[in-house]
């Protein structure tokens, strides 16, 4: 409960963010076209990414060296409390480009904060969970965040059927941000009332713990760094482009109406979260690196044949199109977690994990629907994501060939 709660509150945010982009784009960037706002907010989106390989520092060394639990808990603190705030930020129209200033101040914040999520909450999990069980234990932490894109989902169809266009600019796009307090105030309580992972404390206990982990993972594990990044390629790209970007590629270049576009994502994020689980149980069984390389190939083979049916306008193939897109993902997300939770040893696995993914999330994850878009006004080609997620499918094929599987080991601890 404490690991899902918290990464349900982070995504949360993301997800409304992405999911109301067209609407955040005419409150803070009226002044310009419709497609250029709506660059400005992807870029505002991509933007608070890259604070987070410096948030992955700063809280795999807190998580290192003083307690996954401590950095657990400050990092949904600060989220929710930058979340709430941005539900406050007043229009352009009221106090001009000081507007879209404020916005960029939280999204940075947000960026900060969350870096210490994902990872954290993994390595968690991974401790805690018997040896035969990492793969499905380490699993809740994505299908917490599909839960959280799931509500963000539900609330902006929720809205914007039930609101006028003019109440969902003036007011209504608000209204999701203001609940990530309560949330955040409850995953915080949660987690204030939890030991530590048996691993850490016994590490700590034998004063084992290391003053220096960002030294220590550049200096003596480079190699894993290297393996992790490239393996996270395909969870950066393809997450934010199938279960963020969707409702707006769908409602912007396949002209699909809002409320449908949202109804899609929404189903397909309930057949996520079901599958996620099922991956996570699987690469228990059948190892992280085999389920990983079948995730690979599938995007290579599937994802441009995908993106051309989509573009039919036809909802019911739309619908299955997407859960279809979905269940692919979870063959990568669903073994990821233990898998690089299990890259790293103890004394360096919260560092090892945030950095690399929030490195890779940084470079390729926020960027991609900034990317996705801008590929299809440079290009004209409404396949363009479809071709930039082959791209990242390739590269993680490429890094998982190159790692160790890992399912079946001890966790490491030097």
């Amino acid at each position: 409960m404490a690991s899902f709660i918290g990464n349900f509150v982070e995504w949360f945010d993301y997800a409304v963010y992405g999911y109301l982009a067209t609407t955040i784009a005419v409150v803070f960037f009226p002044e310009t076209s419709r497609e250029t706002a709506l660059l400005n907010t992807f870029a505002l989106f991509a933007v608070s990414f890259f604070v987070r390989p410096l948030g992955g520092f700063i809280w795999g060394s807190l998580g290192d060296r003083i307690g996954r639990r401590t950095a657990l808990a400050w990092s949904i603190l600060i989220m929710s409390f930058a979340t709430f705030c941005m539900a406050l930020i007043p229009s352009y129209d009221s106090i001009g480009l000081w507007a879209p200033g404020l916005l960029l101040v939280v999204r940075l914040v947000q960026g900060f904060s969350a870096s210490g999520e994902y990872a954290g909450a993994s390595a968690f999990l991974v401790e805690y969970a018997p040896p035969n069980k990492r793969g499905l234990y380490a699993a809740f932490v994505p299908a917490s965040t599909a839960t959280g894109l799931l509500l963000g989902s539900l609330l902006a169809a929720l809205l914007t059927g039930l609101l006028s266009h003019e109440d969902m600019i003036s007011w209504g796009w608000r209204i999701p941000f203001l609940l990530a307090a309560p949330m955040g105030l409850i995953g915080r309580y949660i987690r204030t009332k939890l030991e530590d992972t048996p691993v850490f404390r016994e590490l700590a206990s034998e004063d084992e713990v290391v003053k220096a982990p960002a030294t220590a993972l550049f200096r003596n594990y480079w190699r894993p760094l290297l393996i992790a990044m490239g393996a996270i390629m395909l969870n950066a790209v393809g997450f934010y482009t199938i279960l963020s970007y969707m409702p707006t590629y769908l409602s912007e270049e396949v002209n699909l109406e809002p409320t449908q576009a949202y109804l899609a994502t929404t189903i397909a994020l309930l057949t996520y979260i079901f599958f996620i689980l099922i991956v996570g149980k699987a690469s228990d069984h059948f190892g992280r690196k085999r389920v990983l390389i079948t995730a690979s190939l599938s995007f290579i083979v599937f994802t441009v044949p995908c993106f051309m049916l989509l573009d039919t306008g036809n909802f019911i193939l739309i619908l299955f199109l997407q859960i279809f897109l979905g269940a692919m993902l979870t063959l990568n997300d669903g073994a990821l977690p233990s898998f690089l939770s299990e890259m790293f040893p103890t004394r360096v696995r919260y560092s090892g994990f945030a950095v690399s993914f929030n490195l890779a999330n940084a470079i390729f994850g926020g960027t991609a629907p900034f990317v996705a878009t801008l590929l299809i006004a440079w290009s004209g080609n409404d396949l363009a994501p479809g071709f930039y997620l082959v791209v990242a499918a390739i590269i993680t094929l490429v890094a998982v060939s190159f790692a160790r599987e890992t399912s079946k080991d001890p966790l490491l601890h030097e």
